[in-house]
Formats: C-alpha cells, structure tokens, sequence
C-alpha cells in the first residue's frame, strides 16, 4: 500500500546535504518522518569536488535521518544540478503497422524509449525525455494520442543531458555510503513538484531555485516542462562579493547577508550601521547597511538579467501568466520578489514546499531551503508528468479486461452447450419414438 511506502529524497547540494524521509498519509498528503543534514564541504556548483568529504555528509545526514524515523534505509531518489546540464528540444518519430486500430501506451512509450538512444555529445548522458506535443499523421498539438487511429507518430522532446562524469561521482559518494540509487532527478523539476500547483503549470510559470552554487530554472506551460537551464552562480556568490567587498571573514560574511541582507539598497537605511567583531588585536569595523545592500543588489541584478536571458531564449515570455516562483535559500533575502517583479515585469512569489505537505513535526520543511528535498521525496510518489499517471492507470486497466473476457466467453460457451444438449435430448427422444 502507498501509505506503507517509504521514500528517501538526498539533495546534495553545495552548502548542504540533505536527507529527508516520508510517507502519504490517508488524505494523499506527505508526512515527513525524519530530516538530518550536514555541512557539504565537497561539492563545488553541484559538481563533487571531494568524493571522502561528500560521502562523510551523506552518511552524517542519513544516519541523522534515520535516528529520527527509526528506520533503516538503503535506498535514496538523488538530485543532480550543475552548469554541466544542458538541454534542448529534439524530434522523434515511429511508424505503426497500419492493421493496428488505436495508439497504445505502449506506442508512447516505445517512441519515447527510442529518444533515449539518440546519439549526444560525447561524455554526456541522458537524464531525462520529456514529451512535448505529439503529432500523429502530420496533425499536430496533440497532448495525448493514446486511443487515437494513425500510422506515424510523431513528438517533439524536451532532452536534459548532464556530464557522465558527474553522474558516476555522485553514484560512487551514494554507493560508498550503503546506498543505493533509486533514481537521478533534475533539481529543479523535483523542487517545482513541492512549490507550484498545477493551475500555475498549466498557466505558465517559472521556477527560479536559489541555491548555495547554482541558480536553477524550470519554466512549465500548459502543464508540460517546456524549459530547464542552471546557472552557475548562487548564494555563495554573494557572501563572497561581501567579504571581499567589506573585507571580513567568510562565516561573517555570511551572517552579514542572511540577517541584515537586502536585494534593493533603496530599501536599507542609510544611517543603520553594524559593528563587526575585529580579529585578535584589531578595532571592530562598522558596516553600513545601505553598503552592503548596495553590494548585493549589484550581483542579485547580473543573476536576475541571466534568468530573464533564459525565459526570453525559451520563447514563453509572454505566455508566463503564473508569473515567477522563487524557491531555495537564496529566495529568503530581504526585497528579492520586488527586484524580481521590477527587472523581469512579471509577478513573483516566494515558493514555500507546503503545496502537497501534511501536519509534520518537523517546521524546518516548510522553508525554500528544502524545497528540493520535498521535492525528491515527491518524486517517488507521482510522475513529473502528469500523462505518465494516466498511462500507468490505463495498463492496468487494460490488464484488467482479459479476466472479463474470458469470464464472458465462459459464460457464452455455457449457453451454447446448454441448447446444444436440450436438441440433442430432443433429437433422441424422437428418434426412440419412432422405434
């Protein structure tokens, strides 16, 4: 049963490592049993830099995790980011036997298993084909062919590639931690199963995922993943334009940013200042508040103008009814909607993971910060695509439907015996009569 099944999201990221663990509960939400993280000290952008240092994180956050809920667990769903992803939109096409009634599931998921074998740039592998708009018989924009009568089919797939090398680090950092990895899934489509309902997927949405390294997009219409891209500047970024700007130390830099932080500097009062500790010996330094918004801004601004580059580069700027969704940590800075609102023109939300969560004992959930983790447990209860539900459903229907047959043809089979016995005791008799 689906409210007996357990699932493990690890969201190895560059400034954490995250492992959380839940369960649906009987009103279809998710209750989370168990959450633990660690400090992730080998991870660079998304990429593994420090396979010891990355695989101590993990085991530190599992075992953390594990306590909680009080279970033991083998197998994980991971998420994978990095300026290594790429994707693009490739075209697909099969021809039916023409004796063949309808399109079957199993004509979906034969095109779709042949964009798996397409040839890409060399050292890259395939992470994910997702379908777009099917044609069938030169007609095109259909969503979903199944059930209709045609020939060739044909589709357009949205196919996001990452670094084979990449890949293989971060199973080796899973394996050597007495894992098992059940599935690799893009960051940011797991984060946008926490963080957006489908009327904003079906009106057209972006999703801007904030990390520590990267800064991640998914950008849905009409319900279908139509873009993705990850830009390999995040959170970390900033806290490093702070201390180098302010001339502190990294860990104050942070806090710097995180408690007195602003993405506009208007908003910051000129007169605020903060005193920072000095090292041994040294007087404390003052830091104006409008300063250091001021260095903020300057990065936020260059990171928003990439994200709009993006959406303009994917054709659906217009069609953005649902705006944007800002998610992640960095989402939690001070003013970031409005910079957002103001450079972009569309309107901005904070995504917080509480779209499909229960009642949980653990708050922390409910931040951006681990919207990606959410999302990665989500992922083993639905489909990134809502289509692929609807085709699971309808072959086991169909599984279904012999049994009834043969249970109808048992009873026809029945039937025709019986007249068959009544004629020939009929037959008989008469026979014996004129004897």
């Amino acid at each position: 049963m689906e409210n007996d099944k357990l699932i493990v999201g690890l969201d190895i990221g560059t400034t954490k490592i995250c492992a959380i663990i839940g369960r649906k509960n009987e009103f279809g939400k998710l209750e989370v049993l168990g959450m633990g993280k660690a400090v992730s000290d080998g991870v660079d952008r998304g990429i593994v830099t420090n396979i010891e240092k990355t695989v101590n994180a993990i085991q530190k956050a599992v075992e953390d995790c594990s306590n909680m809920a009080d279970v033991d667990i083998a197998e994980v769903i991971v998420g994978i980011a990095g300026q290594h992803i790429q994707s693009k939109i490739m075209h697909g096409s099969i021809m039916r036997q023409p004796t063949e009634d309808e399109i079957t599931v199993e004509d979906v998921q034969r095109l779709s298993a042949d964009m798996h074998n397409i040839v890409v740039p060399p050292g890259n592998s395939i992470i994910h084909v997702m379908p777009q708009d099917y044609t069938v018989d030169y007609e095109g924009g259909i969503k979903d062919p199944v059930g209709m009568a045609g020939t060739r089919l044909e589709a357009d797939f949205h196919i996001i590639t990452a670094q084979t090398t990449a890949i293989h680090n971060i199973n080796k950092c899973v394996k050597r931690a007495n894992l098992e990895s059940k599935q690799l899934i893009l960051e940011p489509l797991a984060s946008s199963l926490s963080v957006l309902s489908d009327d904003e997927k079906e009106a057209g949405v972006c999703l801007v995922d904030i990390g520590g390294g990267t800064t991640d997009i998914a950008i849905f219409y009409e319900n279908i993943i139509r873009h993705t891209a990850v830009i390999p500047l995040g959170g970390n970024i900033i806290t490093s334009d702070i201390k180098e700007g302010c001339m502190l130390m990294q860990n104050q830099a942070e806090l710097l940013k995180t408690k007195f932080g602003k993405a506009i500097a208007e908003e910051a009062n000129p007169n605020e200042i903060v005193s920072i500790p000095g090292l041994r010996g040294r007087a404390a330094k003052e830091i104006s508040i409008r300063n250091l918004a001021s260095i903020i801004q300057a990065r936020m601004e260059e990171i928003i103008e990439i994200v709009q580059n993006e959406i303009m580069q994917s054709g659906y700027y217009k069609k953005l009814a649902g705006g944007i969704v800002l998610t992640g940590g960095g989402s939690q800075l001070q003013c970031i909607s409005q910079l957002f609102e103001y450079m972009t023109g569309l309107d901005t939300r904070i995504g917080f993971p509480n779209e499909h969560l229960g009642k949980s004992v653990i708050e922390d959930v409910k931040s951006p910060m681990y919207a990606t983790s959410v999302g990665l447990v989500l992922a083993g209860f639905k489909s990134l695509d809502n289509r692929e539900e609807g085709y699971l459903k309808r072959k086991a229907n169909s599984g279904a439907k012999p049994k009834i047959m043969v249970k109808r043809e048992a009873i026809a089979n029945n039937f025709f015996k019986g007249i068959t016995d009544r004629l020939k005791t009929l037959i008989s008799d008469d026979v014996g009569e004129e004897y």
